[in-house]
């Protein structure tokens, strides 16, 4: 701002804030003297209103007291209006927080925290791995009492994510230092698979495959004394504990025989009794229903479809120039003034879009689906016996053999990625998130192009004995 229009608001404003004091509510509340603002600078008056602006109270300083004057906030707010001080809200303001829009070094969903800690709750996993196979549509009454849809037919979008069991393969524990957590050791299992092997080595087929080979000796030399050993470090220098699991991804569609591996916090009772939790699941399967119950909510966390170099309309969502632009209307047409004379970073620009870390919060668990159920996909209103997987199988995927996750909503990435799944970080009270959820229809038709039956004997009954039936059978 100007000096000479900086001047003008501060003289403006004294004088209003003078106009208030020498009222009989200033003389009753104020000690005498107290609100002298002739030896404030322009711009330290300014920062004062700004701030006294947004606050909800006045905390006024006398060299006796501290008293509040909430009508002295509502005074100097609206000398502020008037004279055209910003309120703090900026137009068409975009998300700093993402900055730099850039292509993740990370392809899986990377957990950085986990939910707080709370040693009266039994031992449990806080998070797992799944493989997003596709989306489909479902049926349901909302549940909502006092909405204007309560108790009536709502169509909603939901992602189906495969999860196959995961397995445990070790465990770290953690140090808490002034620095945050420091990994004090870490215990393997005796033996691990080649899947997760794979994860060690940048070319498999070259490799002599020896990983761990020394590390599996530990378990039966001196009965395997050392391992036991750490595992009493642990439990009595960390106060954090991690499982070390992978994914089998070997029972997935996909043709990637690398598994994903992560670290997953374990939460609740002692850390002892993580420990002894954690080294109990050695080389076990751990289903995904050990780990998230139906209608609870949780984030998901992957890398979201890349879209390679994309322009600065698509990009940040700027608005387009009129018509008889020059040159172009998908552009932004200031990028700043002469000086500072470079492009600042605030300013919307053309580059990279997609492929960002993205954390995903909220997505409601509809349906926690058996693999070896033959009627996973079936309701109560729909008794027709049906599997999750649609008409000529996910695009792009295939079919789901395994577990899955059936969540409301979008889930970042393409089909095929990997997503990390972990329990919410707070605690849930609105009627949303409590809500009890009842599927009265899932959708099964094909998913590539306008898809018409549910199923095969859906479709056989309504087509009749087709030409090619009679070839096969002939």
């Amino acid at each position: 701002m100007p000096r000479k229009g900086l001047n003008h608001m501060t003289t403006m404003v004294r004088r209003k804030v003078r106009n208030y004091l020498s009222e009989d509510h200033a003389a009753k509340t104020c000690t005498p003297g107290f609100c002298k603002f002739d030896f404030l600078q322009p711009f330290t008056l300014q920062v004062l209103l700004v701030a006294t602006n947004h606050s909800s109270q006045a905390r006024c300083r006398t060299e006796s007291s501290r008293l509040p004057d909430t009508a002295l906030v509502s005074t100097i707010a609206t000398a502020t209006r008037s004279i055209g001080i910003p309120s703090g809200r900026i137009a068409n303001a975009r998300a700093v927080a993402f900055l730099p829009r850039k292509r993740t070094v990370h392809h899986r969903g990377k957990a950085k925290s986990f939910p707080k800690d709370d040693s009266k709750k039994p031992v449990h996993l806080t998070a797992a791995m799944g493989y997003k196979a596709g989306m489909s549509t479902i049926v349901r009454d909302l549940d909502r009492p006092g909405a204007k849809l309560h108790k009536k037919e709502i169509v909603e979008a939901v992602t189906i994510i495969e999860t196959p069991p995961m397995v445990a393969v070790g465990l770290v524990g953690y140090i808490e230092t002034p620095r945050g957590l420091r990994s004090l050791t870490t215990v393997w299992a005796e033996h691990l698979s080649d899947e997760v092997k794979r994860r060690f080595y940048k070319n498999w087929y070259k490799s002599k495959k020896k990983a761990f080979t020394k590390y599996a000796k530990k378990h039966s030399e001196n009965a395997g004394q050392s391992v036991t050993r750490d595992l009493e470090r642990i439990k009595k220098y960390c106060t954090v504990v991690r499982v070390l699991a992978h994914t089998q991804i070997h029972k997935t569609p996909l043709k990637q025989k690398k598994a994903h591996l992560m670290e997953i916090q374990v939460n609740g009772g002692s850390v002892s009794d993580k420990v002894d939790f954690a080294n109990g699941l050695f080389e076990k399967p751990i289903e995904i229903s050990s780990i998230f119950e139906k209608d609870e909510m949780i984030d998901c966390i992957a890398v979201t479809k890349g879209h390679g170099f994309s322009g600065v309309t698509s990009r940040w969502g700027t608005k387009k120039l009129p018509r008889k632009t020059h040159k172009g209307l998908r552009k932004v047409a200031c990028i700043g003034a002469w000086h500072p004379s470079h492009v600042q970073w605030t300013v919307a620009r053309a580059g990279q879009d997609g492929y960002h870390h993205r954390t995903s919060v909220n997505h409601k668990i509809y349906r926690i689906g058996r693999g070896d159920d033959a009627g996973n996909a079936s309701t109560e209103f729909d008794v027709s016996k049906k599997t999750i997987t649609p008409m000529g199988g996910f695009v792009r995927y295939g079919e789901i053999n395994n577990d899955f996750l059936m969540l409301k909503g979008s889930v970042p990435g393409v089909k095929k990625r990997v997503v990390t799944l972990r329990k919410s970080m707070f605690i849930h009270t609105s009627r949303r998130s409590t809500e009890k959820v009842e599927l009265k229809w899932i959708d099964t038709s094909s998913k590539f192009g306008h898809g018409a039956y549910q199923t095969p004997a859906e479709k056989k009954q309504f087509m009749g004995t087709l030409k090619k039936d009679l070839e096969r059978s002939a």
